[in-house]
């Protein structure tokens, strides 16, 4: 009998003990609780009707103000995909740079000397401000699975203005937190650069490791940070509520829609003015860059209201 209930004592003592760190666990959070609760937007491209609203002299002028600057981070590992992300989509960035975990013979990078992705997030976008705060507004970090479309990332930024804190991409929700999910690319607005250059050195605010029991992502990492400094996750959407950021390639997109609506795939995959689709080989890079940018229909002419100029020096397609 007294064995009996020393076991069941010790039962009750590691069940409470359970239950005391389950409930710890429920009320940790990313970030602190004064930080400003935020509900995000659907933030969404010009309409065709708006954007034939603007004037030919004004769209010249958004046109030639819109300067977008590529990030992409990578490890020696991804050879294969940096090769294909340099010859392919980021000749299309006003300029574009390679940040890696260490030096490389192969490609010319900047080596960040840490194999950790959160810290090479910070010392990347360190470096960004630093050096090119005067020349950029806009700046677009990726991985090398990432495909974008820069034209369409600029057409959606047409009536954005830079120097509000703009923090935009594919938005996912985690507890209180919501963050721009990597896998679809990050964009930032120089305003938000620069508060966030702000915070990289407060590590009360913006910590170099998280501080936390688990390891956090390097996205969720970066906008706790951002949260601080009053910048939001915000969605991109087109002018129907699409996503443009995607964070799947458009192959699973397809084959998605063909199993959940079979009668509408097309309407059912992707925005026409999809801006990223991610997971992408190197072969599929190339195949991206014939049908976004090589194949036209013969006979039809296009004439886009909008032309967006490659770079001085670029052999973009």
């Amino acid at each position: 009998m007294l064995f009996e209930s020393s076991s069941f004592l010790k039962g009750m003592m590691l069940g409470s003990i359970f239950c005391a760190l389950v409930t710890m666990l429920g009320h940790i959070r990313i970030g602190h609780e004064n930080i400003t609760h935020h509900e995000h937007h659907h933030l969404q491209a010009l309409s065709k009707e708006d954007f034939l609203k603007i004037s030919e002299a004004e769209r010249v002028e958004l046109v030639k103000s819109i300067r977008v600057y590529c990030m992409i981070l990578v490890k020696p590992k991804d050879v294969g995909r940096w090769a294909a992300v340099k010859d392919t989509w980021t000749k299309h960035c006003d300029k574009v740079e390679f940040f890696c975990t260490e030096s490389i013979k192969v490609f010319e990078s900047i080596n960040l000397e840490t194999n950790d992705m959160w810290t090479m997030m910070r010392k990347a976008y360190k470096y960004a401000y630093d050096k090119y705060k005067d020349e950029y507004n806009w700046f677009f970090l990726a991985r090398p699975t990432t495909f974008a479309v820069i034209e369409n990332l600029k057409f959606f930024l047409l009536k954005r203005d830079a120097t509000q804190p703009f923090y935009i991409g594919h938005t996912v929700k985690s507890g209180e937190l919501e963050y721009v999910d990597v896998e679809g690319g990050i964009v930032l607005s120089i305003e938000s650069l620069k508060r966030l250059n702000g915070l990289l050195s407060d590590p009360e605010k913006c910590p170099e490791q998280g501080g936390m029991i688990w390891k956090v992502s390097e996205d969720k990492q970066l906008a706790v940070c951002l949260k601080y400094s009053g910048v939001f996750a915000e969605n991109a959407e087109d002018s129907e509520g699409k996503d443009v950021f995607n964070t799947k390639s458009v192959g699973f997109l397809i084959k998605e829609a063909m199993s959940n609506n079979p009668q509408q795939v097309v309407e059912g995959c992707c925005s026409d003015m999809a801006v990223t689709f991610n997971d992408l080989a190197p072969n599929q890079m190339h195949v991206m860059m014939y049908g976004v940018y090589r194949l036209r229909a013969y006979g039809h002419t296009f004439n886009d209201a909008l032309v967006f100029l490659p770079p001085n020096g670029s052999d973009n397609d």
